[in-house]
């Protein structure tokens, strides 16, 4: 088995996630602050990954940035960037199809806080940036940790949207998704079972540690 599209995999994970938390964590934050209709416009727009076809996603994201038109050929001559057929394009097509997986727990476990607890930390003198991150995320660690791994977990088994912005190009593109697909193609059964036991186990077992976390913060015996 051609270890390359596993290790492409994590790596795609790992950098989707570190993204996310870095643009996920602010915007969960803006968007669990009142209710406006345009903050449920982008709520909408952030959710929309989970119920529209990956394929359409990726089509868009592949006419938006093809090099040859509009905003792809904008980064292709004053950046020298290029998203199509790249491993930068399967980053950007992971952290906008994974969006609802980080910013949906967080923002959820903020609303549930009583908004007493930020009001004391306001009293004591703490800013608003502080208190985000000294009072408000250390009481959602489980809601956060469960955002983290759904967000990882989700990036591994991502197929549609990065095939049509990422193409298939061995050690650039070829996540183990794409390997398992191509395996089936050729007949060849072994190495997609290889690939898809590897993703099936890493999934179930960073699921499972966060079930036991969450249980153990919430203080349930196992059983």
């Amino acid at each position: 088995m051609d270890w390359s599209p596993i290790w492409l995999t994590l790596r795609l994970a790992a950098i989707t996630t570190a993204v996310l938390l870095v643009i996920g964590l602010p915007v969960a934050y803006w968007l669990a602050k009142g209710r406006s209709v345009f903050k449920l416009v982008i709520e909408a727009v952030i959710t929309m990954p989970l119920v529209l076809p990956p394929s359409v996603l990726g089509f868009y994201l592949l006419i938006a940035f093809s090099p040859q038109r509009g905003l792809g050929l904008w980064l292709q001559q004053h950046f020298n960037i290029q998203f199509v057929f790249s491993f930068e394009g399967l980053v950007l097509a992971s952290v906008i199809y994974s969006m609802p997986f980080m910013i949906g727990p967080v923002k959820s476990a903020l609303q549930q806080l009583p908004s007493s607890l930020a009001q004391a930390s306001y009293t004591l003198g703490k800013t608003e940036l502080q208190t985000f991150i000294k009072v408000l995320l250390p009481n959602i660690r489980a809601s956060l940790l469960t955002a983290i791994v759904l967000t990882f977990a989700h990036t591994l088994g991502e197929f549609g949207v990065v095939l049509m912005i990422g193409g298939n190009i061995p050690n650039v593109t070829k996540v183990a998704s794409i390997a398992i697909y191509d395996s089936v193609e050729n007949m060849d059964y072994a190495t997609a079972n290889s690939y898809s036991l590897f993703l099936f186990a890493v999934t179930f077992l960073i699921v499972m540690a966060v079930f036991i976390f969450n249980k153990r913060t919430a203080k349930i015996p196992l059983e």
